[in-house]
């Protein structure tokens, strides 16, 4: 992937934001770039972020379990998994990119730059797992966990003292298997708009039943959305 000028600087200062300078800043450039804008200016399939994003996606995953065995010793498996789920999710991902400026370093197509794709929570939240695996792939595990522990320090010493679980999926789940025996079961019924800016439509079923509906720029979004709404009504 060739880098201009223009590219180069522009990297070069999100670098000071992300704290990690790369050996190849083509892996960043990647990492940054939504499928919107490789297919307006004919990159290669295989050139946006989403790879990378899947990568990063496990790379999170491991790091965040890593630092939450270390840090809470005396916490279950149980509660470790709950913990994970309240920290690794859209909306908190979406608000540590943020946090770092990454949407205003996105490559954007014009469609989505013009609907405010800098700030949508699905955009920032997936470019940031990519930036991970951006980040595993050029420096290696012990440079993508060091960049994980600054962005996630404060998320970690607010949840895990206070036991604090915002994870409505594991919360619904865990309520119908003690109450009802069965565990709840999510079913998309629409999406709503265009390609880069859908809406997607959840209901959740309890015993066949419909317990709660919900909507969210993302399935995973939508889910917990339907789930806190089943939540609000069993309780």
């Amino acid at each position: 992937m060739h880098l201009t000028g223009e590219d180069k600087k522009r990297l070069k200062e999100f670098e000071k934001y992300l704290g990690i300078s790369f050996k190849k800043r083509e892996h960043l450039k990647r990492a940054l770039m939504h499928k919107s804008y490789a297919n307006e200016n004919k990159y290669p399939p295989t050139d946006h972020n989403e790879r990378s994003e899947y990568l990063g996606d496990a790379v999170l995953e491991l790091a965040i379990s890593h630092i939450l065995f270390a840090t809470f010793p005396e916490h279950s498996e149980g509660d470790l998994s709950k913990l994970r789920a309240a920290i690794v999710n859209e909306e908190q991902l979406a608000e540590l990119a943020r946090e770092i400026k990454l949407g205003d370093y996105m490559y954007l197509g014009k469609g989505e730059d013009q609907t405010c794709g800098r700030n949508k929570p699905s955009l920032l939240s997936d470019a940031y797992e990519a930036v991970l695996g951006a980040i595993y792939i050029d420096r290696g595990f012990d440079k993508a966990l060091k960049v994980i522990k600054k962005n996630f320090d404060k998320v970690i010493n607010t949840v895990g003292g206070k036991g604090y679980v915002n994870d409505y999926k594991t919360r619904l789940q865990e309520l119908c298997q003690e109450r009802f025996r069965t565990i709840p079961k999510y079913k998309l019924v629409r999406e709503i708009g265009p390609d880069h800016s859908k809406t997607f439509e959840i209901h959740l079923y309890i015993g066949g039943d419909c317990a709660g509906t919900g909507k969210g720029a993302s399935k995973k979004s939508a889910e917990q959305d339907a789930a806190r709404e089943a939540l609000e009504k069993l309780q």
